[in-house]
């Protein structure tokens, strides 16, 4: 059931007690995708697991703004503090648990927001009157995670699977040409760079031509196995 779908008397009629809140980001990602690619992502991978999981479970409504100061140099880009998104979060957790869904996972799809997701469902578990974790899609896809950039392969395939419209296929080679074949400026284990204009030019790290829709479809299903197979054990596991 998508929470923003349903009525108030439709929800207290449910049983279960599981969640899937996506979270994404509104930042850019070259010249090729929108900025809304990994709030989509996070939404279509909720739904893909929440579909594939055998049991009941609710989508909450997505959060589309994140830690993502790092492109504030590109157009369009919105983010917040680490704080605000930590205490938003959380607050929204806080909201479901208070209707009986408190085993909530959060599904992530931006890279920036991981370690404040981190923490802040360790934080909210501990102190609060609901469990709580955070998974991020693109660590749950096997071999394919490796090539994870930034509006590169993984996120263009996803969004050529899901949202083909929403790519300026016309852009592709220009994405891939003033693109950086890797994340950030490093020096003896250490990231130089901290904003990411600093290494690419029109904000793409990877190729985005080597993710087409038959690889977006593989990376829904691989992420959508992994997420049902999370719920399946957050809704067996013992808490205190």
């Amino acid at each position: 059931m998508r929470l923003s779908e349903a009525t108030w008397t439709e929800v207290a009629a449910l049983d279960g007690d599981l969640a899937l809140l996506p979270v994404g980001s509104t930042e850019q990602h070259g010249p090729h995708a929108p900025l809304g690619t990994d709030a989509l992502n996070a939404e279509s991978v909720a739904e893909a697991g929440a579909d594939a999981f055998d049991g009941e479970v609710v989508v909450g409504p997505t959060i589309p703004v994140g830690v993502a100061e790092e492109h504030r140099a590109f157009d369009g880009t919105l983010w917040v503090s680490p704080d605000t998104f930590r205490a938003y979060v959380r607050e929204t957790i806080e909201s479901l648990a208070h209707h009986g869904f408190d085993r909530v996972v959060v599904v992530n799809g931006h890279g920036g927001n991981i370690d404040a997701l981190a923490e802040l469902c360790r934080r909210v578990s501990r102190t609060g009157d609901v469990y709580a974790v955070a998974f991020t899609w693109f660590d749950a896809v096997g071999d394919h995670s490796s090539d994870m950039g930034h509006g590169g392969p993984l996120e263009t395939a996803l969004l050529r699977h899901t949202h083909p419209e929403l790519v300026r296929e016309d852009r592709i080679d220009e994405a891939r040409d003033g693109g950086a074949d890797r994340w950030g400026e490093w020096v003896s284990g250490v990231n130089l760079a901290h904003d990411s204009d600093e290494f690419t030019d029109n904000g793409v790290v990877g190729d985005p031509a080597e993710g087409d829709a038959d690889r977006g479809a593989e990376l829904e299903s691989l992420a959508a196995e992994a997420l049902a197979s999370l719920l399946d054990a957050v809704e067996r596991r013992q808490l205190d």
